[in-house]
C-alpha cells in the first residue's frame, strides 16, 4: 500500500440481531440482510442508540452491511483499490476492492460475477464503512478473499483503530454458501493482531498457513490452522530489513522447504523454513526485483509457479506500470515467458486464482484516485510462455468496476 496506517472516521448506522458464532461445520451463525456492528468477542449487537465515545474506545467494531445502499454505488464513490478475488466451487467469482481508494476513509466492497468476469453485480457486502464525525476511527483497508478446500469463502480483513492506539486487528468472516442467490456470512472473528493481504497456502501435510503482517512491530508473522480453520495460531515470524508492509507470500517447494517472499522499501527479500514455518532463515535479497508494491505468487495445478508483477523479473521499474505474468518450472530459480497484461501507468496489486479448466484470473487496480478502475485479465499458461495471447478464451483489460463519484 502507499498510505500510512489509515484512520477512518465513521458515523453510527442502525443495526439489528444478536448472533453467537458456531463451529465451522455448523454454519448457523449468519448475518441476515441488514447492517451490523460486530463487538469484541465475536458477537453482533443490536443498535438503536448511538454508542457513547467512552464505550466506543473500548470496543472493536467491524461494520458489516449485507444490503449496501446508494452511498456505496459506483456513482457515489471517489476511488477504488484492489483487495482480492477467488472462485467458488460452482464458478462464481467474488471480487473485493475498497470504496475510496487507498485512503483513510476506506472500506471493503464485495461484488460477484457469474459469467467469468464479463459482467459484475452491484455491491453485495460492505465491510468497515464509515461512522459519525467526531467518533473514533474504524474501518477496513487490508485483506483478501480465499476459497478453502471445503468450498467455503473466507474474507480476511483488518480493523483499524486509529490514533493514539495505532492498533490493527486481523478478522475474518466466512460464507458457506457462496454460490447461493442469498449468500449468508458468519459473524466476524478476531484471531490475531495485524492484517492479512495475501491468501493462505495449504501444505502437503494439510496445514493451512496464513501470512499476517504486524505493522506496529514491523514483523511478518505466519499463522497456522490444523483443523480446517476452526482455530488459527501463530507458528512463526521473521523481520525483513528495509521494512515496508511485508505483504509476504508463502510457497511450498518440491524439496519440502517453505519459501517466503516479501515486499520491502527496495527490492523483495526472501527467507526459507525447513520446519513448516516455525523458524525462518535470515532474510536475503531475492533474485526477483520489483518496484515497491505487492506482487502475486502462486503454485499452479501443473506444478509451475506463477508470478505477476510490474515489469520483467530482473528489473525494478520506476513507476507502477507494465503488469506482467511469468512462469517457473524450477521453483523460482528461473522464469519463462512474460505476458504483458497492462502496459499503462498506475496498475498495481495483482491477486487471483486458477480455475479447474486451467484458466488463470488476475484482478488489479489502475490509478486508484483518478481512473479508479478495477480490471481483470484471464489467460492460460501457454499465453504466458508465448508472451502473447494464443488461447481463444484469454482476454485482457476487462473492466470489473469503476468509481465515478466526485473526486476530492
Amino acid at each position: 500500500m502507499t498510505c500510512t496506517r489509515p484512520n477512518i472516521r465513521m458515523g453510527m448506522i442502525m443495526l439489528s440481531a444478536i448472533l453467537v458464532p458456531q463451529p465451522h461445520g455448523m454454519a448457523k451463525s449468519v448475518l441476515p440482510p441488514g447492517r451490523y456492528l460486530a463487538l469484541a468477542g465475536n458477537t453482533v449487537m443490536k443498535r438503536q442508540e448511538p454508542m457513547s465515545q467512552a464505550k466506543q474506545q473500548n470496543t472493536d467494531l467491524p461494520l458489516i452491511i449485507t444490503r449496501p445502499g446508494p452511498e456505496f454505488q459506483n456513482e457515489a464513490r471517489p476511488g477504488a483499490m484492489i483487495i482480492g478475488m477467488d472462485r467458488t466451487p460452482k464458478g462464481r467469482i467474488w471480487g473485493c476492492w475498497t470504496g475510496t481508494g487507498d485512503k483513510k476513509d476506506g472500506y471493503f466492497l464485495l461484488a460477484t460475477s457469474d459469467d467469468g468476469g464479463e459482467t459484475w453485480s452491484k455491491p453485495r457486502l460492505v465491510v468497515g464503512a464509515r461512522t459519525s464525525v467526531g467518533q473514533r476511527f474504524y474501518g477496513a483497508l487490508v485483506g483478501n478473499l480465499w476459497t478453502d478446500p471445503l468450498g467455503r469463502l473466507w474474507l480476511f480483513f483488518d480493523q483499524q483503530f486509529g490514533e493514539p492506539d495505532n492498533q490493527i486487528g486481523d478478522w475474518y468472516i466466512r460464507c458457506d454458501n457462496p454460490d447461493a442467490d442469498d449468500p449468508r456470512w458468519s459473524t466476524p472473528v478476531r484471531f490475531a493482531d495485524g492484517c492479512t493481504l495475501n491468501k493462505p497456502t495449504i501444505l502437503s501435510k494439510g496445514d493451512w498457513l496464513l501470512p499476517v503482517s504486524d505493522w506496529r512491530r514491523k514483523t511478518a508473522r505466519v499463522y497456522a490452522s490444523t483443523d480446517q480453520g476452526i482455530t488459527w495460531r501463530e507458528r512463526g515470524s521473521t523481520v525483513f530489513p528495509d521494512w515496508n508492509f511485508d505483504e509476504h507470500m508463502i510457497i511450498e517447494l518440491r524439496d519440502g522447504r517453505l519459501w517466503m517472499l516479501a515486499r520491502t522499501m527496495g527490492n523483495p527479500y526472501e527467507t526459507f523454513s525447513t520446519d513448516h514455518g516455525a523458524t525462518w532463515s535470515k532474510p536475503q535479497p531475492a533474485r526477483i526485483q520489483n518496484i515497491n508494491a505487492r506482487f502475486f505468487l502462486r503454485r499452479l495445478a501443473s506444478g509451475r509457479i506463477l508470478l505477476v508483477k510490474n515489469g520483467p523479473t530482473n528489473e525494478r521499474l520506476r513507476k507502477r506500470s507494465h503488469m506482467m505474468a511469468f512462469l517457473s518450472d524450477d521453483d523460482g530459480t528461473t522464469w519463462r515467458g512474460g505476458l504483458l497484461l497492462d502496459e499503462r501507468f498506475g496498475v498495481s496489486y495483482p491477486d487471483g486464482f486458477q480455475a479447474p479448466d486451467g484458466l488463470i484470473y488476475i484482478l488489479y487496480d489502475r490509478n486508484r484516485h483518478t481512473d479508479a478502475e478495477i480490471l481483470m485479465a484471464k489467460f492460460r499458461e501457454e499465453d504466458v510462455l508465448a508472451g502473447t495471447l494464443v488461447s481463444k478464451d484469454a482476454k485482457l483489460k476487462m473492466l470489473a468496476n469503476k468509481a465515478t463519484g466526485p473526486k476530492p
